[in-house]
C-alpha cells in the first residue's frame, strides 16, 4: 500500500517496499494471513526503519499471538525492551509468524540499571537469547543513568554494535543536552531518540535537534495512552476522513519528516487499524489544528525513579 502523501517526503526518507508472501498460518484468522508491508521507511545513518512499529510494552494477554498477528498484518518493525519483560514472547511471536529474519526490524533496549559496560553488554546478550535472535536491528539505551559516565555507557553501546549484537544503535528518553553530548562522545552514529511524543506534548526543540544530527524521533505513547481518542478536534478530523481517532493521531505523527511511531494494541482489529494510515493524508490546516493541541502540554511517562529533568518547550 502506498502513501498518499509520498511526494512530500525526500526520496531517501519515503521508500516503499512491496513483498509477496504465500505463507498462511493455521493458528491465525484467515484475514491475518501474511500481508505485505504497509509502511514507508525512514533512513538515518545507514538504518532503514519502518515508520510504524508494533509496541510491546504491557501486553498482558496473548503477547506472542499479538506479535505474530502484527507481523501477519504487515508490520515489519517490532519494538521491545528488557524492562518490558516481553522479549521471550516477542521471540515466540516472530518464530510463529514464519517471517524471514531479514524482513524484520527489531528494536530492544538496555535499562539504566545496566549502564556499566560489562552489565550493558551482558544485558544485550541476554536480550538476544530471550528473543532467540543473532542480532537486533536497533539497540537503545532505555533511560539515561546519571550515576555512570556517558562515555562508558555510550562506549558499551558502540561496542555492542561493533561486536555484532546490534546493527544500529540509539538512545531513548534523552534530553536536548544529553543528545548533544551523546552525539559528541558516542563512537558510532545514533539513529534515533525514542521519546514520548503526541499531539498533547510539544517536542519542537527535540525535533529540530534530531534533524541537525540526521536522527529519527521515534514516538512512544503516540495517542497519549488514549487521552487523545476523546479529543473533539481529533474526532472531527476522523469523521472527515472516515478514519478512527487513533489513525488520525498516528497519521499526524508520521506525516512529519523523520518521525516514527510505535503504537501498542491489544486486539487484532486495532493492530490492523494502527497500520492502515498510508492511504490518506492530512491537509496543512488539519496538521495545524492538531499541532495546536500541544498547548495542553500533557506528559504521560514520567517515572520519578528514572526520568531526567525534561526540557521546557515554549509554546506559541
Amino acid at each position: 500500500m502506498g502513501c498518499a502523501n509520498a511526494s512530500k517526503f525526500p526520496a531517501t526518507v519515503a521508500k516503499y517496499i512491496v513483498y509477496e508472501f504465500a505463507l498462511v498460518f493455521p493458528f491465525l484468522p484467515l484475514e491475518l494471513s501474511m500481508q505485505p508491508p504497509k509502511t514507508f521507511m525512514l533512513a538515518a545513518h545507514g538504518a532503514k526503519m519502518p515508520a510504524i512499529g508494533f509496541g510491546t510494552m504491557e501486553l498482558p494477554h496473548r503477547p506472542a499471538e499479538l506479535v505474530a498477528a502484527a507481523i501477519a498484518a504487515g508490520y515489519r518493525h517490532i519494538d521491545t525492551a528488557r524492562k518490558y519483560g516481553t522479549e521471550e514472547r516477542v521471540g515466540e511471536g516472530i518464530r510463529a509468524s514464519g517471517i524471514a529474519r531479514s524482513e524484520l526490524f527489531v528494536t530492544t533496549k538496555v535499562t539504566e540499571e545496566n549502564a556499566r559496560e560489562a552489565d550493558f553488554l551482558r544485558s544485550a546478550e541476554t536480550s538476544l537469547k530471550a528473543l532467540d535472535l543473532n542480532y537486533v536491528d536497533l539497540l537503545l539505551i532505555h533511560w539515561p543513568q546519571p550515576k555512570v559516565p556517558f562515555t562508558e555507557t555510550l562506549g558499551a553501546l558502540a561496542k555492542a554494535k561493533r561486536s555484532g549484537l546490534a546493527r544500529h544503535v540509539g538512545v531513548s528518553n534523552f534530553t536536548l543536552a544529553m543528545i548533544e553530548e551523546a552525539v559528541h562522545v558516542c563512537p558510532e552514529p545514533l539513529v534515533t531518540n525514542q521519546v514520548e511524543y503526541h499531539a498533547y506534548l510539544p517536542q519542537d526543540r527535540m525535533l529540530a535537534a534530531l534533524k541537525r544530527h540526521g536522527m529519527i524521533l521515534t514516538a512512544y505513547c503516540p495517542v497519549a495512552r488514549g487521552k487523545l481518542l476523546e479529543d473533539p478536534i481529533i474526532g472531527e478530523i476522523a469523521k472527515t476522513h472516515g478514519k478512527a481517532h487513533a489513525q488520525i493521531c498516528l497519521r499526524w505523527l508520521i506525516q512529519q519528516p523523520m518521525v516514527a511511531a510505535v503504537p501498542r494494541a491489544l486486539e487484532e482489529a486495532h493492530i490492523r487499524e494502527d497500520l492502515d494510515v498510508f492511504d490518506f493524508s492530512l491537509s496543512d490546516g488539519e496538521m495545524r489544528q492538531i499541532s495546536a493541541l500541544r498547548r495542553r502540554n500533557i506528559r504521560i511517562a514520567d517515572p520519578p525513579e528514572r526520568a531526567p529533568k525534561w526540557d521546557v518547550e515554549t509554546i506559541a
